[in-house]
């Protein structure tokens, strides 16, 4: 598949283009800053340099795909009004795009939790934004899957995972949450699904039947 990815130089997706392109997908990342296209070369995605947060249009920047995966974010120390921009323009801008390029299949990396306000302002911030954002791209007609990792963590992957409609709080680490991924754009029964993800005890393909069949 040949599968574009907006936030491509963020630290989950940095994970994600080598398990794609390992499982022969064509990998395709937007960047914001040209010095980053060495270090998705060596990950084995093909940098773009676009924009999402001031770019109005960035269709041209995504061009022809199978899927598209959102894996942008205003990150730590950003104030809230880049959760807005980011977080929440920025996947609609990807949704805008995949319409125009007649692109189907969309990833939204989500986070768990975004119904209960929690932390401080800019944090809430962040959450509406996201809430936005996952409920434009249900409303999109798009074929999407919504992934909401607990908190994320730089521990090894496991490949052992918890997933389902709704879970308790606890943390899963980013190399895990590329292979959930990897795994959900490959199985189209996930589409129009959205869930939590934690560590667990089962492997994803499992977890992923489990919720697929339930």
């Amino acid at each position: 598949m040949d599968i574009v990815i907006a936030g491509a130089h963020g630290q989950i997706a940095m994970l994600l283009h080598p398990i794609l392109k390992k499982h022969g997908h064509n990998v395709k990342g937007l960047i914001r800053k040209p010095e980053q296209s060495g270090d998705l070369q060596k990950a084995g995605a093909v940098p773009v340099v676009a924009d999402i947060e001031k770019e109005d249009d960035i269709s041209e920047a995504v061009g022809s795909a199978d899927a598209v995966v959102f894996a942008a974010g205003a990150g730590p120390g950003s104030g809230k009004e880049r959760k807005w921009t980011v977080d929440r323009d920025g996947a609609i801008k990807l949704i805008d795009a995949a319409k125009k390029n007649g692109i189907k299949r969309y990833v939204m990396i989500s986070a768990m939790g975004l119904d209960t306000p929690r932390g401080d302002e800019v944090f809430q911030a962040y959450q509406k934004a996201k809430a936005e954002a996952d409920e434009a791209l249900r409303k999109s007609g798009l074929d999407y899957t919504i992934i909401k990792p607990g908190r994320l963590t730089n521990d090894p992957g496991t490949g052992r995972v918890k997933l389902a409609r709704s879970l308790d709080g606890g943390e899963i680490p980013r190399e895990d949450v590329a292979r959930v991924i990897k795994a959900v754009i490959e199985d189209h029964r996930t589409i129009g699904k959205e869930f939590d993800l934690l560590s667990g005890e089962n492997s994803i393909e499992s977890e992923l039947l489990r919720l697929v069949e339930g």
